[in-house]
């Protein structure tokens, strides 16, 4: 063999004395093979440095080798989305496939060329995800989609139960009104959170206190919102009550208790309103529903429920890979466990 020659299965094959078929069989580990030609093989492709033409077995397999992903464009910035965004990437290289990342300006007539769809928290009313959903590829989404179409595969977290967890904390800690920042329902993670807030004030007996932001508020925006819950109005004092009839909140602070504890719902909220609370004064509680370096980082370091993007990332096209290869059937649902974090922002009072 000469030196710049390249390494192939026809070169693996030849060095060991078996033909082509047998080469391929061994190293796929399929076929009628021996476990000594097996050995001999795997042996010979090691020592050659070969390393199998991925495009051309996906050729064979009439397939892209390639799956889409699509998160939503406004919150690409997020670390949240950042780290999602590894996990997919990380498990489709284990199976040998490329990802391609499409986004709203990609929009076309015909389907995208991948063999699958990871759809990663994916809004309702979103015309980029409708349009992959009709394409009637497999594919899977972070969450569920709160419209009328539902993915082959649903990676899901229990965002209620974890809320009632952290909020249940914050009333050991010594809160007796907490109050909430929260998106919009078109996002299934943010109306599970509000969902899990609404129903714990229920079971608590606490009038909610609830401040509702785009879902990709900006600094400012979410500044706003910690000031119409704490009842400062930009400066201008008014009753809690009084700061939400405006803004789409919910009423209830006509019992006089001011807020003593706030969870940002939106991924670095929490970081935004540190300061204004200091400013303040008063003590208030802080919590994140997105752990993130920020909030680990912070002073105090900020309670958070981590989320675990990472790994929903990969989980998400685990299920896609499972789906393409039949191992899951369409309908499938996992859910990815998620861990609520407990930090020196909600130290209990005295």
């Amino acid at each position: 063999m000469q030196a710049d020659e390249p390494v192939t299965i026809l070169t693996v094959a030849r060095e060991a004395g078996v033909s082509k078929t047998t080469a391929s069989d061994a190293l796929r580990g399929s076929g009628r093979v021996s476990e000594r030609t097996r050995e001999t093989v795997v042996a010979v492709a090691e020592r050659l440095g070969y390393v199998p033409n991925g495009s051309a077995r996906h050729l064979r397999k009439a397939s892209t080798g390639t799956i889409g992903l699509h998160v939503p464009e406004v919150l690409t910035r997020s670390a949240y989305y950042m780290s999602f965004v590894f996990g997919v990437v990380e498990q489709a290289a284990r199976h040998d496939y490329d990802v391609t990342l499409i986004t709203a300006g990609q929009r076309r007539a015909r389907p995208p060329r991948v063999d699958g769809l990871v759809l990663g928290d994916p809004l309702g009313g979103d015309p980029v995800v409708e349009s992959l959903m009709a394409t009637g590829l497999p594919a899977v989404t972070c969450e569920r989609f709160p419209g009328a179409r539902q993915a082959d595969g649903v990676v899901w977290s229990e965002h209620a139960l974890m809320l009632a967890r952290l909020l249940d904390h914050l009333r050991s800690a010594g809160s007796v009104r907490p109050g909430l920042i929260v998106a919009g329902d078109e996002s299934d993670w943010a109306a599970s959170v509000h969902r899990g807030y609404q129903e714990w004030c229920g079971r608590n007996g606490v009038p909610p206190l609830v401040r509702r932001v785009s879902f990709d508020a900006t600094g400012e925006e979410v500044r706003a919102a910690a000031r119409a819950l704490l009842g400062t109005g930009g400066g201008t004092p008014r009753t809690a009550g009084d700061a939400l009839s405006a803004g789409g909140g919910t009423l209830g602070a006509r019992d006089g208790l001011p807020m003593d504890a706030l969870v940002c719902a939106p991924a670095g909220a929490a970081t935004e309103v540190a300061p204004l609370l200091r400013e303040a004064g008063g003590g208030v509680l802080l919590a994140s529903c997105v752990d993130s370096a920020a909030t680990r980082m912070a002073d105090p370091p900020i309670t958070a429920i981590d989320l675990r993007p990472r790994e929903a990332g990969a989980s998400c096209a685990e299920l896609l890979f499972e789906l393409l290869s039949g191992a899951a059937q369409p309908g499938t649902e996992r859910v990815h466990p998620i861990e609520l974090e407990i930090r020196a922002s909600t130290t209990p009072r005295p």
